[in-house]
């Protein structure tokens, strides 16, 4: 158990420092941790989420994000970096995260210049972030945009603990990374591929699958539920798998190893 009042006064701290600030939404725990700390240390007028709506993110991510910013009187703007129109990040190369989180720092760098000059540039990557390989750290690195949690050493379970304890209802939201992240290095992206990958979650997410993806795999979509929920998988799978067909794809399977956070990044190296 964390020290609530430790780790409160930590970033109460930290955010004396920076007074205005504009901070990158996503509608994950970490990023909404970080827009309901700015509002209540710094006051509505000086912070602005804002949550890029691009085909890579989920309509039910976004929908939490509006939910969360009306919840907690948040100012929110919405934008679009059309990531998927550099063609460095629609051919999907290992560092696709690189070129995704430079297209929304740009953005949030014309926004922060031409609205709010004062502002300062903040994201939600935490400490545990730190030792995955996540090409967007680069990106956050070169547009200065600031990562209090990772500053104030808070690692996943710090965060989980603080949201409960101010009783965000995202604090035990699975983790939903973008859905590019469903696709093999090297195999192209597209808004229409996109879009499959997220009605085919939606199916697992109506039959009660909530932490699962979805791979997509040239003509197959390959399904990854928890190792526990298996034999419930395998129990709906034939209506499940009619409805994935429908969506457009040829093939569907279970994977039967079961879901494993960042499973396709096992093809890079670590000098990668």
């Amino acid at each position: 158990m964390i020290d609530i009042y430790d780790k409160e006064q930590k970033l109460k701290e930290w955010f004396s420092k920076h007074p205005k600030v504009v901070v990158a939404l996503s509608g994950g725990v970490d990023s909404c941790l970080v827009a309901f700390v700015a509002r209540k240390f710094l006051g509505k007028e000086n912070l602005i989420a804002v949550i890029s709506d691009s085909a890579s993110l989920k309509e039910r991510d976004l929908k939490d994000a509006e939910k969360f910013c009306s919840d907690y009187d948040i100012n929110l703007e919405i934008v679009d970096a059309r990531e998927i129109d550099d063609p460095n990040y629609a051919s999907n190369p290992i560092d696709r995260c690189f070129f995704c989180k430079s297209a929304l720092y740009t953005e949030l760098q014309s926004l922060i210049e031409n609205k709010y000059p004062e502002y300062v540039m903040l994201n939600g990557n935490n400490f545990s972030d730190l030792g995955d390989y996540r090409p967007g750290l680069k990106a956050a690195s070169e547009f200065h945009a600031l990562s209090p949690l990772a500053e104030c050493e808070f690692n996943k379970d710090d965060i989980r603990e603080l949201s409960q304890h101010f009783s965000l209802f995202v604090w035990d939201k699975p983790a939903s990374p973008c859905l590019s992240s469903r696709f093999p290095y090297g195999e192209s992206i597209t808004v229409e591929k996109l879009k499959m990958v997220e009605d085919a979650e939606e199916v697992l997410y109506d039959y009660g699958f909530h932490m699962a993806r979805v791979r997509h795999l040239g003509e197959t979509a390959r399904i990854e539920v928890p190792s526990d929920q298996l034999n419930t998988l395998e129990n709906v799978f034939e209506e499940i798998r009619t409805k994935i067909l429908a969506i457009g794809f040829s093939f569907c399977e279970i994977d039967k190893e079961g879901f494993i956070s960042g499973k396709l990044n096992r093809v890079l190296t670590h000098e990668q």
